[in-house]
């Protein structure tokens, strides 16, 4: 299997599901749980899970929260890069759940907004022909760690690396526009984006039709269509490769599912099979993220797989 090196984002989650319909101005029943979270972290945690060798590299605070973030990361298998930041504490985000599953989400980035170009080049050494890297969109989107995930393009670019990119978030990619996140990510073998995010990359509300503009910039591109599943494009194709979501009985909690989707995908994708399986296999772990609360996956079925 191909080794993948994941640059991006490390975050505790701090998750509120709602019992209820939330009362505004007043109270409403709700679990409330901790769990690890950031996009790249999450995508580097199913990979783990999948069995797939990977390495994550990012920054945390000096905080109890980053050092829990960093031994949650070692406990799924991943090879933690995390440089420790003295001045800003672990990022965190607020994720309030409705009682319907819908998520909104409130998010303070804390150390990941000092990722360092320095910090890339300390781990220089996972960069090589023959590995993959996955760049979190989040820290392209992120005006503090941007110069580190550029340069971390280039030297993948250098290493003759395949590269593959997510959208990161549609409120802030639309907040920074599609012009310079085209610009910075050109050159990535593989896009994987919302339908939202694709339709303010190309002001296509069309998934199929925002795919095919999509290629002008990227040889493959996936879209993710929620409940829908997903599908995958390639310029000189009449129409795209679709794939249905797999039905989930409930939802617990949708946080995490689209990193799943990716850690789910890229493997078979970079062993060269179809892609309606590959496909498949994220809609699989897709679905299984939206089985429990948090965005990772449990550990205990990770200890389970270990035994």
């Amino acid at each position: 299997m191909t080794r993948v090196v994941v640059v991006g984002d490390l975050m505790t989650d701090t998750v509120a599901r709602a019992a209820y319909p939330l009362a505004k101005g007043s109270d409403t029943p709700a679990a409330v749980t901790t769990h690890g979270g950031g996009s790249g972290a999450n995508v580097a945690s199913w990979l783990a899970l999948e069995g797939i060798e990977v390495a994550f590299v990012g920054r945390r605070g000096s905080d109890i929260a980053g050092r829990n973030r960093d031994m949650e990361l070692m406990g799924y298998g991943v090879d933690a890069r995390l440089v420790m930041d003295q001045e800003r504490p672990t990022g965190t985000c607020v994720v309030m759940v409705t009682h319907k599953g819908d998520r909104t989400m409130l998010s303070d980035p804390g150390a990941n907004a000092a990722l360092l170009p320095e910090d890339i080049e300390r781990c220089k050494d996972l960069f090589s022909q023959g590995t993959h890297l996955h760049m979190s969109g989040y820290s392209l989107i992120n005006e503090g760690s941007r110069k580190a995930a550029i340069h971390t393009l280039e030297l993948a670019r250098q290493a003759q690396m395949s590269v593959s990119v997510d959208g990161g978030s549609s409120s802030p990619l639309k907040r920074m526009g599609a012009e310079p996140f085209l610009e910075w990510t050109q050159g990535a073998r593989l896009l994987v984006v919302t339908a939202k995010e694709a339709e303010i990359l190309t002001g296509r509300e069309n998934p199929a039709a925002a795919a095919k503009v999509l290629t002008a910039w990227y040889p493959q591109v996936v879209i993710k269509v929620g409940a829908d599943g997903a599908l995958w494009y390639t310029n000189g194709r009449p129409e795209p490769v679709t794939v249905a979501a797999e039905p989930v009985e409930k939802v617990v909690d949708g946080t995490g599912a689209g990193d799943a989707f990716i850690a789910g995908f890229l493997p078979p994708w970079l062993d060269g099979k179809q892609p309606a399986d590959a496909l498949t296999a994220g809609c699989r772990l897709a679905a299984q993220a939206t089985q429990h609360l948090g965005a990772r996956p449990s550990l205990d079925v990770v200890d389970n797989q270990i035994k």
